[in-house]
């Protein structure tokens, strides 16, 4: 394995579990153009838009990558040339459509498209087939979701770089400093534990706490506020880290205290809920039944999680509605918060990955309103 990639046996691996589950569901083939599941199924980074790069798994088994001849330098650090995959290129003037369609059998037939494939490469390829392709989210999400023994232990190390992280965080937390700045600490922070980028950073202090998704901004920070610090980023070969935890600038005030109690109450109700074969939708539930015990059900915005991993927002999703079994392997969030509005908000999160038996965290740092003393 290098640094960008696993071996060229778990992506062999990963390409005929495609092939059989495209055959599975009925269909001719796969189309993959570049984005996290062609990076999943090869290891590419392949950055192409307007000129068409895609890798064509033929429900037979065979896998044809077809890309621009000025693009071949791409695929050198993926595992193509590892599995033998037979690479057909083109140049300016060429219909790269018909290879596509030469490469499924150059019958009409079924075809799924990975989610990122633009309009400008899909619309012609549909002309071409005959038949308008249909998304290939369910065939890749039931692999991609279920991570093997080599993204676990990328996941746990991402989750021990980003501890790491918040480690530091109380020594950035100062009344006078603004959001921006304590922001540029902890990128730096993140990049030197580890990650090879920031992929977001929210600093929300006193009633940007209330935001979920606020990034950061020139608020100087003031005693007593309460700070959400949202932060993650991918550790090579790619796979990401995503961690929130809460502090406090000086005691808190006793009723901001007995809220984040009930909140810590109820981020561990929804860890301790998961177990192979139960509900995504339950682990949701697990979590906003407690807020709601003690009338905080209003204040909880959003779902419970998401999965994680080379993409930070992933299926499974935690939420109500959903209920998809939970099965070993599978890796999430579960992050509920708290926001009422102009005022401070609350978060806890956590990446857990499902057990045979229950959930194992690769987040360990306390779960605490983390009080930073004032100067």
């Amino acid at each position: 394995m290098n640094a960008g990639r696993f071996s060229s046996e778990v992506y062999a691996h990963r390409l005929a579990a495609a092939a059989n589950g495209a055959r599975a569901a009925g269909l001719a083939g796969l189309v993959i153009t570049p984005g996290y599941d062609l990076r999943y199924l090869t290891g590419s980074r392949a950055q192409t838009f307007e000129r068409l790069t895609a890798l064509v798994i033929s429900s037979s088994g065979e896998s044809t990558v077809v890309l621009p001849r000025m693009e071949l330098a791409a695929l050198r650090e993926s595992a193509v040339a590892d599995l033998g995959l037979v690479v057909r290129d083109w140049v300016d003037g060429e219909n790269p459509y018909r290879l596509v369609g030469e490469a499924l059998g150059g019958a009409e037939a079924a075809v799924a498209v990975t989610d990122s494939m633009a309009a400008l490469h899909l619309l012609p390829l549909a002309e071409l087939l005959g038949v308008v392709p249909v998304l290939a989210t369910g065939v890749l999400a039931a692999l991609r979701m279920v991570k093997d023994a080599h993204e676990i232990e990328a996941l746990r190390t991402a989750g021990a770089a980003i501890d790491r992280v918040h480690a530091q965080v109380p020594q950035f937390l100062r009344p006078g400093r603004t959001e921006a700045e304590i922001a540029a600490d902890i990128t730096n922070a993140i990049v030197a534990e580890g990650h090879s980028e920031a992929a977001f950073v929210i600093v929300g202090s006193g009633p940007h706490g209330a935001d979920p998704h606020h990034e950061c901004s020139d608020r100087e920070l003031r005693p007593g506020d309460i700070v959400v610090i949202d932060i993650g980023g991918p550790v090579e070969p790619g796979y990401n880290s995503d961690c929130t935890r809460t502090y406090s600038l000086g005691e808190p005030d006793p009723e901001v205290a007995g809220q984040y109690a009930v909140l810590q109450r109820a981020q561990a109700a929804a860890v301790a809920a998961v177990r192979p074969g139960v509900s995504a939708e339950s682990i949701d539930a697990a979590a906003r039944d407690v807020l709601a015990q003690a009338g905080l059900a209003e204040y909880f915005v959003h779902r419970t999680g998401h999965g994680i991993g080379l993409s930070v927002h992933e299926e499974p999703y935690i939420v109500a509605g959903n209920d998809q079994p939970l099965a070993e392997g599978m890796a999430f969030s579960v992050e509920p918060g708290i926001y009422l509005p102009g005022r401070w908000g609350a978060r806890i999160e956590d990446i857990v990955i499902v057990t045979a038996d229950g959930a194992l965290p690769v987040n360990t740092r306390s779960h605490d309103l983390t009080v930073v003393p004032l100067p």
